[in-house]
């Protein structure tokens, strides 16, 4: 379908999935971050609470009474008996600019810090007071987590210096960087299938607005394609009566046949058109198929044609007026499309039974190549609207059935109309 209002519409769907992935992106983009936090806080307090298991008795061995010389303020011994000196995490005791004393690290070492950032942190642990937190990078460069946490000896009016654990922290920090490219990864994904999604939908949400406007432009095509060949030929006649106005009495009765003609075509569109759009429903009722084939039968034209007509009692659930207009529009075919060249009237012949109309001509027959296209619109293969045939299969679908089509033996094409038959 091309067309202004069709662009709008295909427009219409590449903004809807626009903003719905945009939404989605933005809602990704403030998760996403929240979510990588949080993995770092956990993994951090992990760390830091197994620091604290290590500064809090180093801190309480070092400060108890127990030194012995006036260079070593705080307690080697107890420190150097505890398990903790011989285990890791690692630590040491050091005077961070405080009251000079011996520094102690534990023994063995886990993993190799330089020593002058141990005393930095000590120096700043020592001068604020306060118990700090560090990410540094060991010697061997793997990331490690240390805790300084400041002391006061007894009697003492100010901090003496620090103790400070650190732990290895590459293994986390490896997984935390693992989950950053599994978030990345799963957000972009997210991302896309969102995109995909909401195309997706948006194009459901917009299906009935295109239906109907595929539903209109087809209605209008149709009407121009079918009114084109009875307009030229009502302007053919009128042309011809002003040109000679002594015909004006054998053409006017061959203008209102036409006028007729395109009355009906416009009428058979028409409600078509609304069937499709669900504006009206099928009038479904109980018919005797054969008695409606007759009628139509008898009323048809048959100027040019022999007609020969066989029933038998069907009775089938469907519109009548419908099946009316369809059952025309197959004897106006077989009139059109089924006489030999040079024979002087077309030969039909109409069967019905147990829910099937066969219309049964003696023409060339129908190319097998075109077959089933002979039901598309604008499609005749003679010169015709190409929309009879076309709506003849629209009703038997419309109705539960089907049209068929094929040559018989002995030459002529055979249209088969199909309803599902009904109780009597």
């Amino acid at each position: 379908m091309r067309g202004p209002a069709a662009d709008r519409l295909r427009r219409l769907r590449w903004w809807l999935t626009a903003v719905f992935t945009v939404a989605n992106t933005i809602g990704l983009l403030i998760l996403a971050p929240v979510v990588i936090r949080q993995d770092a806080q956990r993994d951090a307090a992990a760390a830091d609470s197994e620091l604290g298991v290590v500064t809090a008795p180093v801190l309480r061995l070092a400060t108890s009474s127990g030194s012995s010389t006036t260079t070593d303020l705080i307690n080697t011994a107890a420190i150097t008996q505890d398990p903790l000196y011989g285990r890791c995490p690692d630590f040491a005791v050091l005077p961070g600019g405080g009251t000079p004393f011996t520094p102690r690290y534990n023994v063995p070492t886990c993993i190799a810090v330089d020593p002058a950032i141990l005393n930095e942190l000590a120096t700043q642990a020592t001068a604020t007071g306060d118990v700090t937190f560090f990410d540094r990078k060991a010697t061997n460069g793997h990331a490690i987590r240390l805790k300084a946490e400041p002391f006061r000896l007894p009697e003492s009016k100010q901090n003496d210096g620090a103790v400070i654990a650190w732990l290895d922290v590459q293994d986390k920090a490896d997984g935390h960087q693992q989950l950053v490219w599994v978030v990345l990864a799963l957000c972009a994904g997210l991302i896309g299938a969102a995109a995909a999604a909401s195309y997706w939908l948006s194009g459901r949400a917009i299906r009935p607005a295109m239906a109907a406007l595929e539903q209109q432009e087809t209605l209008l095509a149709e009407t121009a394609h079918d009114l084109r060949t009875p307009v030229a030929a009502l302007r053919a006649l009128a042309e011809t009566a002003v040109r000679d106005p002594g015909q004006r009495a054998e053409l006017l009765p061959r203008t209102v046949r036409l006028a007729g003609r395109m009355g009906d075509i416009i009428d058979g569109l028409l409600v078509r058109a609304r069937l499709a759009a669900g504006v009206e429903q099928l009038a479904v009722q109980p018919v005797w198929l054969d008695q409606l084939v007759a009628g139509v039968v008898e009323d048809f034209p048959t100027e040019g044609a022999r007609i020969s007509l066989v029933t038998a009692p069907s009775m089938v659930r469907a519109d009548p007026t419908l099946l009316q207009r369809a059952i025309g529009n197959l004897l106006d075919n077989a009139l059109r499309h089924g006489r030999l060249p040079g024979a002087p009237e077309a030969i039909i012949t109409v069967t019905v039974a147990d829910g099937r109309i066969t219309v049964a001509d003696q023409g060339p027959g129908i190319d097998p190549e075109i077959g089933e296209d002979l039901f598309e619109r604008f499609n005749s293969g003679g010169g015709s609207s190409g929309l009879g045939l076309s709506i003849v299969r629209w009703v038997a679908l419309s109705h539960g059935g089907d049209l068929r089509v094929y040559n018989g033996d002995e030459g002529g094409a055979i249209f088969e109309f199909q309803l599902p038959t009904t109780q009597q």
